[in-house]
């Protein structure tokens, strides 16, 4: 009994990294989120306009723009896709590191690989996330011009 303790105790400290790690995946998920309410709210703006038929305002701007949008829509969306990826195989380490210590078997391949798998999906999210913050800067330096 207390060698199970002890495991259970070592567990659950091996644990809190995971804990931090899900803490910063769900501040990326927060963000990537608000990004994208944004990036629909602009486009209900864009559609309402070109749905009044404004003789004032460029047509073909407003089309180009909602191009951008979806672009920029596309890539946070599967950002979030992975992201929520990671934190659920975070959530997996987790589990599996108690399974595997109340259990008494060897986990620690399946929880080696469940991390990398996480680090990876981490850093798809990642990469999407930085790519749609290029394609607003470029589009913006352009449109600066």
């Amino acid at each position: 009994m207390p060698t199970q303790i002890a495991d259970i105790t070592h567990a659950i400290q091996l644990a809190v990294a995971p804990v931090f790690l899900l803490t910063a995946i769900a501040t990326l998920i927060n963000v990537l989120s608000g990004r994208l309410s944004r990036i629909v709210d602009r486009r209900r703006v864009l559609n309402g306009r070109l749905a009044s038929g404004a003789p004032n305002e460029p047509v073909a701007d407003d089309i180009e723009e909602l191009a951008l949008i979806d672009k920029r829509g596309r890539l946070i969306y599967h950002a979030m896709f992975f992201a929520v990826l990671s934190a659920l195989l975070v959530c997996l380490v987790v589990a599996v590191a108690f399974l595997g210590a109340m259990a008494e078997f060897g986990v620690a391949k399946s929880v080696a690989a469940l991390f990398v798998l996480a680090m990876l999906s981490m850093i798809g999210a990642l990469s999407l996330f930085l790519r749609e913050v290029f394609l607003v800067v470029k589009a913006r330096s352009q449109r600066w011009r």
